[in-house]
C-alpha cells in the first residue's frame, strides 16, 4: 500500500468515525456542509479526496480539526465550537467557571429532551 493509499484510508476512517460520533448520517453531514451526499460516500469509500475547502467544511461541520481528519494527530483538537467558548473563559472567576461547566453539562445531556427527539 502506498503512502497515498494510507492517507486516503486514514481520512476515510476518521471521517466516518467523526460522523458516527456526532450521530450524523452521510445525508446529515452533506446538508451541514453543503456538499452532495454522494461526495461524503465517495470520501468514506476512499474513491475520492476532498479539496482543501471541502476538508475545512467537513472539519467545521464535525467539530474536529483538519489535522485529525488527515491523520496528522490522534487528538481531535480544539473544535471551532470549543474555540468560541474558550475565548471567554479567561474572563471568568472560579465560581463562574463552575456555573458555566454545570450549564454546559446540562445542555450536553439534554439531547433526548430536545423537541422532536421523542
Amino acid at each position: 500500500m502506498s503512502e497515498n493509499d494510507d492517507t486516503r484510508e486514514i481520512f476515510a476512517l476518521r471521517l466516518q468515525n467523526a460522523r458516527n460520533l456526532r450521530d450524523m448520517s452521510q445525508q446529515d453531514l452533506a446538508v451541514k456542509t453543503g456538499l452532495p451526499a454522494s461526495s461524503i460516500s465517495h470520501f468514506e469509500g476512499k474513491s475520492r479526496r476532498p479539496s482543501f475547502d471541502n476538508l475545512c467544511r467537513l472539519a467545521d461541520a464535525l467539530s474536529v480539526t483538519t489535522d485529525y481528519l488527515v491523520g496528522r494527530t490522534e487528538d481531535v483538537g480544539t473544535s471551532t465550537a470549543a474555540q468560541r467558548l474558550n475565548q471567554h473563559l479567561d474572563k471568568l472567576n472560579d465560581y463562574d467557571l463552575d456555573i458555566a461547566e454545570r450549564f454546559i453539562e446540562v445542555l450536553a445531556n439534554k439531547g433526548s429532551a430536545r423537541p422532536g427527539s421523542e
